[in-house]
């Protein structure tokens, strides 16, 4: 297939339908909100990774459903992309000197949430039905759902053993060499109801994966049962956007782990990572040299600014996803 350039000047999906979105952290959130800028609010549907999730102090974290719910709701700390905006660390502060684990940074204003998050699953509420009742009353209006309700942790090898995933990430910070990653439980859970759905319906008419870590957020999505079977056999197009530019990832350690795995650390690596679940692919200007290159693993290529550092760039590059996606779908 052949390679293309950027299609950012014209409007919504002519042909109407609606978009999944396969979202991660920070950089999936990023385009999130440049999708749900364009979107009609029916008509999105994210879902977000829970492989980062896990129990600190008694309360349950969901970093990646938080950092999207904080980023459309207009409450995320600009400056880092994550947490909320005029955060406060007394509480954290109060642990230190208890000697307490601080490593993982619960801000006074996050708080609010995870406990609250906590007391209602102990009621017996499922983590589908906490975030839809936390978006609506932060006035979200697109659908976000976990990609599970079911625990699902991931789980980073090293040489020194397996370490739980924030664990890896936040306190040692991503320094252990990465030999392997797997996904525990993964076998007997079971795809969130409304993500279950949105497996089999004809409505939906294009499937972004977001410019998220591929190993870290988008493989625990992949790794549910039936959910990669279930986007190879849907109608509607899979496109994702790279997360590597210029051999560099934008943000986290893709590019590190890419490396400690034997993987080419490129747009190239990241396309041959998903194989043929892709049918269009979006890499940087940077990159337009190796396009010929990506498009032969047999994806289609779409060129485009992805690096999302004004509210600008995340419409533009998620205009550019869809129309991408509705080139391929006609």
């Amino acid at each position: 297939m052949s390679a293309a350039g950027p299609m950012s000047n014209a409007g919504p999906m002519r042909g109407g339908g609606k978009v999944l979105a396969l979202c991660g952290g920070v950089g999936g959130a990023k385009l999130a909100l440049g999708l749900a800028s364009i979107l009609p609010p029916e008509d999105l549907l994210i879902v977000t990774n829970t492989g980062d999730d896990f129990t600190h102090l008694g309360l349950r974290i969901c970093p990646d459903i938080d950092t999207v719910t904080y980023t459309l709701s207009g409450l995320v700390n600009p400056k880092t992309g994550w947490g909320r905006e005029g955060e406060t660390w007394q509480f954290k502060e109060a642990l230190s000197l208890l000697g307490g684990e601080d490593w993982f940074s619960l801000g006074d204003k996050d708080l609010a949430i995870h406990v609250e998050r906590s007391r209602r699953l102990a009621e017996g509420e499922s983590l589908s039905e906490i975030t839809a009742h936390n978006a609506a009353i932060l006035g979200i209006a697109p659908t976000i759902v976990p990609m599970s309700d079911d625990s699902v942790p991931t789980i980073v090898e090293t040489p020194d053993g397996d370490m739980d995933f924030q664990h890896y990430f936040v306190r040692d910070r991503c320094e252990p060499v990465v030999t392997g990653i797997r996904f525990a439980g993964a076998a007997d859970a079971s795809p969130s109801p409304v993500f279950a759905a949105a497996l089999e319906d004809d409505n939906i008419s294009a499937i972004i994966i977001c410019p998220s870590n591929p190993f870290l957020s988008v493989d625990p999505i992949l790794s549910l049962p039936g959910v990669g079977a279930g986007l190879r056999a849907h109608k509607a197009p899979v496109v994702a956007v790279s997360p590597i530019v210029g051999g560099i990832a934008i943000k986290g350690p893709t590019a590190k782990m890419m490396a400690e795995l034997g993987m080419d650390v490129s747009a190239l690596g990241v396309a041959q990572h998903y194989g043929d679940l892709l049918d269009g692919f979006i890499i940087d200007e940077t990159d337009r040299a190796s396009a010929s290159e990506v498009a032969a693993t047999g994806v289609a290529i779409d060129i485009a600014q992805t690096i999302m550092k004004t509210k600008g760039d995340r419409t533009d590059l998620a205009q550019v996803a869809l129309n991408f996606c509705e080139k391929l779908a006609s």
